[in-house]
């Protein structure tokens, strides 16, 4: 499926703007995903790595297809699908993905599959400082974002093992931990738009610039305030430069005019974002480092990147050095079409799917 520059200007906002939703609402038309769930569940007395405790914390979550069971009653097709830093799981509902991934003879065809879309901490319905502790709110990373899905997972669904972990962005990052903190849990491992090292370099430097801007902006209060500070917004931008193509800009914004007009856009609806949401996404990296356990990693691992994304530049060589790690890992770079989205690349399913069904056949 080809998206146009007119789709993909919706799919960057819908991104900034917490409007994965908006998706949501449009593959609720088509009736291809079966039996869905949509619910929270609570995580009592989670701990944590900075050492805080939340006797409760809300988890999102939406699930389709019906579980399958092997003789012991163990739920054999269970999927869990991990989504990116300015995502929710309804990331995983937009047209080009569902209509890609999990239609009937799909490679992950919702009758067949136990499909598990995760609101991560920080995101969607899961619990994030702006319900109301704000900057108290504890310091979460990446690390207890996984451990909150591990939790989900197994105590809130009842699953004992996974047949796949499958993650696009921050939920490649995530992919990687799963795999290293949980080697046993999965029969297979893919990771999406990710690199297995430590927030660094070019990638370190332009989310700093957004974290910053949150911090001095003049209404942000050290995070208590009572009307939310916008004038970070005017640098959020920086995103859309960092994970589209400049030909798909360059299409979206020919002019000088309509240049000024897209960047006038994202501005205004970034003005729509919660600063200390925000800032608590963006920091959640800071503890990712996957490198120097990639030898735990048991189960087989594929991980899929695009020549032309700035985030994951393969010009690094982080993934093939990773690779060397790894005993059952591989490791795929798509040439970009000639529509090419960058990182965003990661929400074309049609891309990549054929990777995922062939990964799957592989598997025990």
């Amino acid at each position: 499926m080809r998206i146009t520059a007119r789709k993909g200007l919706v799919l960057l906002t819908a991104l900034l703007i917490s409007g994965p939703a908006v998706f949501s609402r449009a593959a609720d038309n088509v009736d291809v995903l079966p039996n869905r769930q949509d619910s929270t569940f609570i995580i009592k007395a989670f701990r944590f790595q900075s050492g805080e405790t939340m006797a409760e914390l809300k988890h999102g979550y939406t699930t389709f297809g019906v579980p399958q069971r092997d003789g012991s009653g163990r739920i054999t097709n269970g999927v869990l699908l991990l989504h990116g830093t300015t995502g929710t799981g309804a990331s995983w509902l937009t047209p080009s993905l569902t209509e890609a991934l999990f239609q009937e003879g799909q490679p992950l065809d919702a009758r067949k599959y136990y499909l598990i879309m995760v609101d991560s901490i920080g995101l969607g319905r899961s619990a994030k400082p702006s319900d109301g502790l704000k900057t108290g709110f504890p310091r979460y990373g990446y690390r207890d974002m996984v451990d909150a899905q591990y939790r989900l997972v197994t105590e809130g669904l009842g699953l004992t093992h996974l047949r796949l972990v499958l993650g696009t962005s921050m939920g490649g990052m995530q992919t990687w931990l799963w795999a290293e903190r949980y080697p046993y849990m999965m029969d297979g491992a893919i990771a999406l738009t990710s690199q297995p090292g430590e927030i660094s370099g070019r990638n370190l430097l332009w989310r700093r610039v957004i974290v910053e801007a949150i911090r001095n902006d003049p209404d942000w209060n050290g995070g208590n305030y009572t009307v939310g500070p916008t004038r970070f917004a005017f640098v959020v931008p920086l995103f859309a430069l960092m994970t589209d193509s400049a030909a798909h800009l360059q299409e979206v914004a020919p002019t000088r005019e309509k240049a000024i007009l897209h960047y006038d856009r994202i501005v205004q609806n970034a003005r729509h974002l919660d600063a200390n949401d925000y800032l608590y996404r963006w920091e959640a990296s800071a503890d990712y480092n996957p490198e120097p356990d990639l030898g735990k990693i048991k189960a087989p691992f594929l991980a899929i990147n695009f020549a032309d994304d700035l985030l994951n530049p393969p010009e690094l060589k982080a993934v093939e050095r990773a690779m060397a790690k790894v005993r059952t890992g591989r490791s795929v770079v798509i040439s970009p079409p000639r529509d090419s989205m960058g990182h965003q690349n990661q929400g074309q399913g049609a891309l990549w799917g054929p990777y995922v069904a062939e990964f799957l056949k592989g598997l025990p």
